[in-house]
């Protein structure tokens, strides 16, 4: 496992879910982490309390990643409280749950651009720093629904499958740069998402039960750790696929 105790780590949307749990993840293998949020701001604090509670070195930061401004602000607030960032966890989403007749272009817009733009944007901005370094760990949520049919819609899929395009993209352009760039495409997590009616019993899943966010975590934590690993998507769907 690579050392991560001089490291500092972002994680967007980090403020509950799997977000969270990445977070406390990181900071327990004494990673610094900021914590962004876009909305939660409660819940972003009590990710950062958790951490400090526990000996570990953590910020909060509101931004909507969604947008270059407000990334460059914070990318800077970062750098210039923890220091410049190793470790970049590309998590913030939304998934609003539309059928084809009720999808706008209002929605497929704000899909796009919070769940994939928003991880262009992050990782334009810190790999010059991680380039000159020669060191780098980007790590994409992205979802079964990228290869699937999924339950939340079509434009859900589109924003994810390209996540995976955009992390195959970097990953080969970076890899002689020494950052690795993977994906981890959860499905049927138990999150706020699934819990808001994506789906109403884990009956369909193979092993029997949901996924835990702390179970994302550990696969991110793999390839955080895994200098040999790039270009990947990590599936962790209970048996309900196989990539």
């Amino acid at each position: 496992m690579t050392d991560l105790t001089k490291k500092v780590a972002l994680v967007t949307g980090g403020s509950r879910g799997i977000g969270r749990a990445v977070a406390v993840s990181l900071a327990g293998a004494g990673t610094a982490v900021a914590v962004n949020y876009r909305e939660k701001k409660a819940e972003a604090d009590a990710t950062a309390q958790s951490i400090r509670a526990a000996g570990g070195r953590a910020m909060v930061v509101g931004a909507d990643v969604s947008r270059g401004s407000e990334v460059a602000r914070l990318i800077a607030a970062v750098e210039g409280e923890l220091g410049p960032v190793d470790v970049l966890v590309n998590n913030a989403g939304v998934g609003l749950i539309r059928g084809i007749d009720d999808l706008t272009e209002q929605d497929f817009d704000l899909t796009i651009a919070v769940n994939l733009k928003s991880a262009f944007l992050c990782t334009q901005a810190v790999v010059p720093g991680m380039r000159a370094r020669q060191w780098g760990r980007i790590v994409n949520i992205s979802s079964g629904a990228a290869r699937g049919a999924g339950g939340i819609g079509p434009h859900y899929n589109a924003s994810k499958a390209g996540m995976e395009g955009l992390t195959r993209g970097y990953a080969s352009r970076l890899v002689k740069d020494g950052i690795t760039v993977n994906a981890v495409a959860p499905s049927l997590i138990e999150t706020d998402m699934v819990r808001a009616g994506l789906a109403s019993s884990p009956a369909r899943i193979p092993l029997g039960r949901f996924g835990t966010a702390e179970e994302c975590a550990d696969v991110v934590m793999m390839l955080v750790g895994n200098a040999y690993m790039t270009g990947q998507t990590v599936a962790l769907s209970g048996g309900m696929s196989f990539l």
